[in-house]
């Protein structure tokens, strides 16, 4: 089945050069965006009977925008002022440098990993003596404590942010030939608002080992998996799924006019099609 419509589950990006632009020109396929799920705050109310002391932490492990956005807005629910002292550990640049929205740089001490949590346990590694806190939704991916207590790292996971449903009954039904998927959270929201869901021909997607497993729990089929050791994201795992079914779709024609070929009456050169017909027609 040829991919023409693709469903992102997430927000459209802002930026003109995102590579999902480029992937639906380069294919000519439309994709459209669409965030199955949304974050919501824990009140400072709420969080106060955790008993989590903020300031009791020398370190801040960010793993994402929305760890970020929450952390700053639960201190000022709270009314702390966060010394200047604090450091704070980015899973990735992008991570490090939203934190400006927040912090001076020469301030404050950041410090950031490559792309993923086990690159920044590298840098963790380096800094046992801090004490930290991980501020992270009520879905947390599982690696972030694995990869912590196998450290030995002295740390406290604290839930600052949840992740509900979006209520997505204007789309009626799902009718795309891709759905694409980042969180748990994301199959949760399509087994929600759509129970009847069936998947039929429909490919999924899905980022990371969470989500992909996410997707088979839900029983439903996973087509991509991404990242890839040659596909690190997942535009570029798509785009390998798209040459793929291009190559298929190619070989099988060319399979089908090879079977064409044989099975038609072999002609003499020279000889007219219908004579060398009819002439074998007649020697029966």
């Amino acid at each position: 089945m040829k991919i023409k419509t693709i469903l992102v589950t997430q927000a459209a990006p802002t930026d003109e050069k995102s590579p999902y632009f480029t992937l639906a020109s380069k294919f000519n396929v439309k994709i459209d965006f669409r965030p199955f799920i949304k974050v919501e705050g824990v009140p400072g109310q709420e969080f106060r009977q955790e008993r989590i002391g903020i300031l009791d932490h020398s370190a801040i492990v960010l793993t994402s925008r929305n760890a970020v956005d929450h952390f700053f807005r639960m201190c000022k629910e709270l009314r702390l002022t966060v010394p200047e002292t604090m450091k704070y550990f980015c899973v990735s640049e992008s991570v490090a440098y939203y934190v400006q929205k927040y912090i001076v740089y020469r301030k404050r001490k950041v410090f950031i990993g490559k792309n993923t949590f086990q690159d920044l346990m590298d840098v963790i590694k380096k800094h046992k003596d801090e004490k930290f806190l991980v501020p992270c939704s009520d879905i947390q991916k599982q690696e972030i404590p694995v990869l912590l207590d196998k450290a030995g790292v002295n740390y406290t996971n604290a839930v600052f942010y949840r992740t509900v449903a979006s209520d997505l009954s204007d789309l009626r039904d799902i009718k795309y030939d891709m759905l694409v998927f980042f969180s748990p959270g994301g199959i949760e929201s399509l087994r929600k608002n759509f129970p009847d869901y069936v998947q039929d021909y429909t490919a999924i997607a899905a980022f990371g080992p969470t989500t992909a497993k996410a997707v088979r729990d839900a029983g439903l089929r996973l087509d991509i998996e991404a990242p890839l050791p040659e596909a690190p994201s997942m535009t570029g795992a798509i785009e390998l799924y798209l040459k793929q079914a291009d190559k298929a779709k190619a070989k099988g024609a060319a399979n089908a006019t090879k079977a064409t070929d044989k099975a038609a009456p072999k002609v003499p050169a020279g000889k007219p099609v219908k004579k060398a017909v009819a002439a074998k027609t007649a020697k029966k």
